[in-house]
């Protein structure tokens, strides 16, 4: 573990990166003996700088939620990141590739809540009850670490590599389709790019809710009513540039699309 005083250190040097566009060497690099309890509370650290500055926390991301990620960063269960409200675009809107470090983007299965959502003991059955509806997402991550070249701490720390949300227009009722089965393909400028599956993420994708609902309470955090919670990807993230139309389509539960600019 590292001092109080480095795990600041990190948090603001992870914020400057985000602000500036400006990415940082790996932590794992700069501090030595850097664990994943460190990297959750500089996370935390960072989040409740960005709220003092006026964000609003909206929602939860979960990370590391395919199996292949997890082995690939040699780690036994997913992490997670926080969404806020100034993450969130509208499917109009141009997303600036400028305003962004090395983005990349991957389609998603949304769920949004009807009533707070907490652990211990969070079961899928509550995670379906506490679900107003689901949506086709997009989500466009970033690292703030230089080319990626992160391991667990390193994007724990980062936000779970957050960076904005695009979700879709059509709301669909949970008890309306089975998630598990949900195929979806993302098409880059009109070719698709890759095809996946809601089961990737943990077998279904509530399961990935459940989860995050137990591991914040560890943080006494309650997931929101309202609040939007990314379960993880169906399939890889692909790299984005300006100009890029990226669209995924998923089976029932309709399309969502953005554009980038530069």
């Amino acid at each position: 573990m590292i001092s109080a005083e480095l795990r600041q250190q990190a948090a603001r040097a992870l914020h400057d990166a985000e602000r500036t566009a400006t990415p940082i060497a790996p932590l794992t690099q700069t501090y030595e003996g850097i664990d994943v309890v460190d990297a959750y509370q500089i996370q935390l650290a960072q989040i409740g700088r960005r709220v003092e500055e006026g964000a609003v926390v909206r929602g939860h991301k979960v990370g590391l939620s395919s199996a292949a990620m997890q082995r690939m960063l040699k780690v036994s269960e997913p992490d997670y990141g926080h969404l806020l409200d100034d993450m969130f675009v509208y499917e109009t809107d141009p997303v600036p590739v400028s305003a962004l470090c090395f983005p990349r983007i991957e389609m998603e299965v949304a769920f949004v809540l009807a009533r707070p959502l907490s652990g211990p003991g969070c079961t899928v059955a509550d995670v379906l009850a506490a679900t107003a509806y689901v949506a086709p997402a997009l989500e466009i991550i970033d690292s703030r670490v230089v080319d990626w070249k992160i391991g667990l701490v390193d994007t724990i720390a980062d936000n779970a590599s957050s960076a904005r949300v695009v979700l879709g227009g059509c709301a669909t009722p949970v008890d309306a389709v089975d998630l598990r089965t949900v195929g979806a393909v993302l098409r880059k400028n009109g070719e698709i790019a890759e095809t996946g599956a809601a089961g990737a993420v943990l077998g279904n994708p509530a399961t990935a809710v459940a989860w995050l609902a137990n591991k914040v309470h560890q943080f006494g955090v309650t997931l929101g009513e309202g609040h939007v919670v990314l379960p993880g990807a169906c399939s890889r993230a692909i790299d984005v540039a300006p100009g890029d139309v990226i669209r995924a389509d998923f089976d029932t539960l309709g399309h969502v699309s953005v554009r980038f600019g530069e």
